[in-house]
């Protein structure tokens, strides 16, 4: 006999790691990377709440472990798998287990999954499909396979690939809620396919798959004056599907799209992504999508070959319409012509009912701006259109009714940008306010960060900022979505970190990157709108806009703490650096178009292409570092130098600290992109706030200059002036545009610009993040990104009494607000679990005596902070 041996049972913290993400989507279906990407959060509101280790085990269905990472003693929250090799078509399951500050276990996570896809191209098993090759074509195809079903099913997934848009339906039912699918890209280089779990959409004995195909960017029909009509993968839509039934005996049985499918012309008799949708009912084939369907009048679908040899997972948020908005007004002008008013810009489609007799044509003209008549006026955004006929009117539905009672259109494969929606009618239809609907649509990234203050204005600019960017999000970031819809490379840096800020767009922009890689030359050069048909290589591109490629890496590395991107772009960011030193082996160059819409004076193309392009080398230097490049980190560092002892010997005068002739975009950029001698860059802000007083208090800006001058002014003392300026409501300024009645951002500083005239436009978009940092004082940390470690640098600016901001990041909720009151402030912040910061306090302010902080400043008066919560009293000097 053994006496018994006591077992000693850790008590558990009640923290736990929550919203666990794998490739940074929840519960991903049908990814294809073979070392997926798991993160999580951990929840813990105590003080100094960290992890001190981490496991993650992953599992099969059948309970088989494997991977176990072990307990592995670190703070971090983002790994990469490590285990066996992943099988295609295959869930898996895991859970985290992570230890508290005294090395306790936390709670167990809850379980989340995965599930894989295809995995690698030969595991496909249907052929590529079409009903022709005229690319003239007009209507839209209906496809569709009837199949019988006579056992127990488990599970089932359909796996599709296409060239060109599509809707999927079984059953006669619409499946899923995506729009826009799959997403752009090079289509002769790379084509995504989406994954849907279909399992209750089966049933036991005949079931039908049916598929309406649209042209999207692939087919483009339309003219403009980019050449899309002209791209080298132009052809008639196609797809490749496989539907993938697991039975409950554990047998697979896989329809697929073959010789057996059929097809049909639709009513949908024209569809173009880029300008309308005509829809005619009276060629409606009812029950055409279901299985008692009798197809032998349609014809037989004819084989193509795959668009291009690389088919990949679509991994990330889907295209949705994510907001019904109701008309807010309607004007009659009479039986056939209506103008209806929703109230607010948006990006997306109207949805019309309405009863008439047959053959009644309606069309829906979309316009973002009204005549003083009270019709439509495209005028500010058809200007690049070039039609070839009057058969394909800009931004125009048309709608031919069957006369069969009340009618519902809503088209498919199409958006627009607009607030206004005219019906013009062929014959007398009776419309009221609630015949017509919009709907918001974009790519559905989650909303993480709020703000709101008690400058209603500023409340507004942050509203219509969040609009423009979401309007300007469809799988690619674009400028506009009425005039281009082209993902323009300049506009998207400006608009980087605001979307950062506020939405969850990792996904969105790593799928970009990709298109970066696709369109890229050998020699490294990029065009200057992503993806393309071959437009823009020879304009508009250079370091001030096609830096994309190396500022959106390093700032999602900066905010994720994922060095995913940078590995990814690296030979990509190396080789287009590379180029423009080939180019330019002074360290300076003339590449680019330089400071976009100016108010009114333009600063050298010169001097902010070349920032841009020291930015690029020093991201390039940086990466190198961190992926174990010590020649490159070595070479990339002296070339960064190189860029900047020319910038600033050609335009730094350092006696005065001005640099070139002193404008504001001249004295801004040099600042924000750091080239400025550290013993002479306060003179140089100095001289920057001297010429904003001197230009009248008031902005004399483009888009570079405007990224560039709120930031400069409120990281070095002067944020009381930065704000004046974004809070400013006359010429030029963004509350100048709510003061007009803005619901959106707009291309140009004047609200009756003759041309770059679009109202709803992002390329003004940064002070979206300037907001998070400036007043929030919000600041990722490079040396521990992700969030791991906050600068945390609020401004208590004049004018100003409550500011409120929250954002949800990679460690969870930061919250950052303050209310001010006299010459004191109340400061609150919330830092999350796992997670540090450095407060610093804002010049001209101190401590209030009755104030605690946690240990001991730092020389510089910052104080660090633990996670936790934070009551922080303040006192003007």
């Amino acid at each position: 006999m053994f006496a018994a041996v006591p077992v000693i049972v850790k008590a558990q913290s009640p923290g736990r790691a929550d919203d666990l993400q794998c490739e940074h989507l929840q519960n991903p279906l049908g990814i294809d990377n073979l070392q997926p990407r798991f993160s999580w959060v951990l929840l813990d509101d105590t003080r100094g709440a960290r992890q001190t280790s981490y496991q993650v085990i992953v599992y099969k269905e059948n309970g088989e472990t494997i991977w176990d990472s072990g307990p592995i003693a670190s703070g971090d929250h983002l790994v990469t798998y490590a285990g066996k090799a992943l099988e295609p078509f295959t869930k898996y399951t895991w859970k985290v287990l992570l230890t508290d500050k005294d090395n306790h276990p936390y709670q167990p996570s809850a379980t989340a999954s995965f599930e894989t896809g295809m995995l690698q191209k030969q595991n496909w098993k249907g052929s590529w499909i079409s009903d022709g090759t005229d690319i003239h074509l007009k209507p839209a195809p209906y496809f569709r396979k009837s199949f019988m079903l006579g056992k127990a099913i488990k599970s089932a997934r359909v796996y599709i690939a296409a060239a060109g848009l599509y809707e999927l339906s079984i059953n006669g039912k619409k499946i899923g809620d995506h729009q826009l699918d799959p997403m752009y890209t090079r289509f002769d280089r790379r084509n995504l396919y989406v994954t849907y779990d279909v399992t209750n959409e089966l049933q036991s004995g005949n079931n039908a798959i049916g598929l309406l195909l649209g042209n999207g960017w692939y087919n483009h029909q339309s003219t403009a004056v980019w050449d899309f009509h002209k791209a080298p993968w132009r052809n008639r839509p196609a797809f490749c599907l496989d539907l993938r039934i697991t039975y409950a005996d554990g047998s697979i049985e896989t329809i697929t799209s073959d010789k057996s499918w059929k097809t049909a012309l639709s009513p949908v008799i024209f569809n173009s992504i880029y300008t309308g949708e005509h829809y005619d009912a009276r060629l409606e084939i009812p029950g055409w999508n279901r299985a008692d369907f009798v197809d032998t009048t349609w014809k037989p679908v004819i084989i193509r070959s795959a668009p291009s040899g690389h088919i990949v997972a679509q991994t990330l948020y889907p295209i949705r319409a994510v907001e019904k908005i109701p008309a807010k007004a309607v004007k009659k002008f009479s039986d056939t012509n209506y103008v209806f008013d929703l109230g607010r810009n948006i990006a997306g489609i109207s949805e019309l009912t309405v009863s008439g007799k047959a053959g009644t044509i309606i069309r829906l003209i979309h316009a973002e701006k009204i005549h003083p008549s009270g019709h439509t006026d495209l005028s500010n955004i058809d200007v690049h259109y070039r039609p070839t006929d009057d058969s394909d009117p800009f931004q125009t539905d048309i709608f031919i009714l069957k006369g069969a009672g009340t009618e519902t259109f809503k088209p498919r494969f199409n958006y627009k940008g607009f607030q206004y929606v005219e019906v013009v009618s062929s014959a007398p239809v009776q419309l009221d306010k609630n015949s017509l609907t919009g709907y918001f649509m974009h790519s559905a990234v989650p909303e993480i960060g709020q703000l709101q203050t008690s400058d209603l204005l500023i409340n507004k600019i942050w509203q219509a900022t969040n609009n423009s960017y979401l309007s300007n999000l469809f799988g690619y970031p674009t400028d506009c979505p009425q005039r281009e819809k082209n993902g323009w490379t300049g506009d998207a840096i400006i608009a980087l970190q605001t979307g950062l800020y506020n939405f969850n767009g990792i996904t969105v922009y790593e799928k970009w990157l990709a298109d970066h890689r696709d369109e890229q030359q050998p020699n490294g050069v990029l065009p200057s709108i992503i993806p393309t048909g071959g437009w823009g290589y020879e304009w508009g591109n250079g370091p001030d806009w096609t830096s994309t490629i190396a500022v959106i890496p390093w700032t999602l590395y900066e905010f994720y703490g994922d060095l995913k991107p940078l590995k990814d772009n690296y030979e990509n960011i190396r080789s287009y650096v590379s180029h423009i030193n080939d180019l330019y082996p002074g360290g300076l160059t003339t590449w680019g178009l330089g400071d976009w819409v100016p108010v009114k004076s333009k600063s050298p193309v010169e001097l902010t292409s070349s920032l841009y392009y020291y930015a690029d080398a020093t991201i390039l230097a940086k990466a190198a570092k961190l992926l174990g490049k010590t020649e490159d980190e070595n070479n990339y560092s002296a070339l960064a130098e190189k860029i900047k002892n020319a910038i600033n010997k050609k335009y730094l005068n350092t006696t005065t600290g001005i640099y070139g002739s002193g404008l504001q975009t001249e004295l801004s950029t040099p600042v924000y992109w750091g080239v400025v001698p550290e013993n002479i860059k306060a003179r140089v802000v100095a001289n920057l706030a001297e010429k904003v007083r001197k230009d009248g208090m008031q902005l004399d800006v483009g888009i570079l200059g405007a990224k560039a001058v709120l930031n400069v002014l409120s990281e070095n003392g002067y944020a009381d002036l930065a704000y004046q300026l974004a809070s400013r409501k006359t010429y030029p300024s963004w509350g100048w545009w709510m003061e007009n009645g803005a619901t959106t951002l707009y291309e140009n500083w004047k609200v009756d610009a003759k041309n770059d005239a679009s109202l709803n436009h992002i390329m003004f978009g940064d002070i979206g993040a300037w907001l998070y940092k400036a007043l929030g004082g919000i600041f990722p940390d490079a040396d521990l990104p992700g969030f791991k470690h906050i600068l945390l640098k609020p401004n208590f600016v004049t004018g100003l009494s409550r500011f409120k901001a929250s954002y949800y990041g990679p460690q969870g909720l930061i919250r950052s607000s303050w209310r001010q009151t006299g010459r004191s402030v109340h400061f609150e912040v919330v830092i999350p679990a796992n997670s540090t910061a450095t407060f610093y306090i804002p010049r001209e302010w101190k401590l209030k005596e009755a104030s605690k902080m946690p240990g001991a400043p730092n020389k510089d008066g910052s104080y660090e902070l633990s996670s936790g919560t934070y009551s922080i009293q303040l006192q003007k000097l």
